[in-house]
C-alpha cells in the first residue's frame, strides 16, 4: 500500500462554499444576484407552491408524478401546472415527461444556495448575542 495523502475537496480557501456564494451577513448583494434570488423567493412565497416543493422534495425516490400531486389540492389541474411551471422557472424543480405523465424532482443546488445565502457564519464573528424575554440590556 502506498502512503498517499488524501486531499479533501472543499477544505482549501479557494474551494470554500462561502467564497462562491456569500451570505447576506458576509457582503451586500449586487443587483443581479438580488434579482435572481428575489425570483426564487417569490416562487416560494405562495403556500401552494411551498407545499408542492415540499411534496416533491420529501418524496421517496426523489421524484413524483403530477398525477400524485394534483389530488392533494382543492385546485384544478391547470392551476397546479401553473404553480409547477413557476417553481421550474425559478430553478427549484425540473421535470421529465414519460408518456402522458410529467415527473418532477427537486434541484437541490438551488435550495442549497438559498440556505447558504440565509445562513449566518459560524463562530464568534457571526454569533449574535442571546436576548431573553423580560430582561433589559
Amino acid at each position: 500500500m502506498s502512503k498517499q495523502e488524501l486531499v479533501v475537496l472543499g477544505q482549501d480557501d479557494a474551494g470554500r462554499a462561502g467564497e462562491c456564494c456569500p451570505g447576506l451577513l458576509d457582503t451586500p448583494l449586487d443587483e443581479e444576484r438580488s434579482q435572481a434570488l428575489a425570483k426564487v423567493f417569490k416562487a416560494l412565497g405562495d403556500p401552494v407552491r411551498l407545499r408542492l416543493l415540499s411534496m416533491i422534495a420529501s418524496r421517496a425516490g426523489g421524484e413524483v408524478c403530477v398525477c400524485d400531486l394534483t389530488p392533494a389540492f382543492d385546485l384544478s389541474q391547470p392551476t397546479i401546472s401553473h404553480h409547477l411551471k413557476l417553481l421550474k422557472q425559478a430553478g427549484l424543480i425540473d421535470s421529465e415527461r414519460r408518456g402522458t405523465w410529467v415527473y418532477y424532482r427537486l434541484l437541490p443546488e438551488t435550495t442549497d444556495q438559498l440556505a447558504q445565502v440565509l445562513s449566518r457564519p459560524a463562530g464568534p464573528a457571526g454569533a449574535l448575542p442571546l436576548v431573553s424575554a423580560g430582561t433589559s440590556s
